[in-house]
């Protein structure tokens, strides 16, 4: 597999892609491609179909929903 070494890294994008990989549970490298696959493969969506997705989800969801019912569901799609 290829491999690719960058060299200059602004401290400050150094610093919030070890955050990212953090809350992601990645390594670095691992953070790195998940960032650049995103950029160059990622296929921009829609602003009006990301909201109607949004709207209509959320209709199905009553009441309030707490961050510990948030943080359960976090962990579940982790796995």
């Amino acid at each position: 597999m290829p491999s690719l070494t960058l060299k200059n890294i602004p401290p400050a994008v150094h610093l919030r892609l070890k955050r990212r990989a953090a809350r992601s549970r990645r390594s670095l490298s691992q953070e790195a491609i998940a960032c650049l696959e995103h950029a160059v493969l990622g296929e921009p969506v829609p602003v009006a179909e990301l909201l109607a997705t949004a709207r209509r989800l959320r209709r199905g969801i009553r009441g309030r929903i707490g961050a510990a019912q948030l943080e359960a569901w976090i962990e579940d799609g982790r796995r």
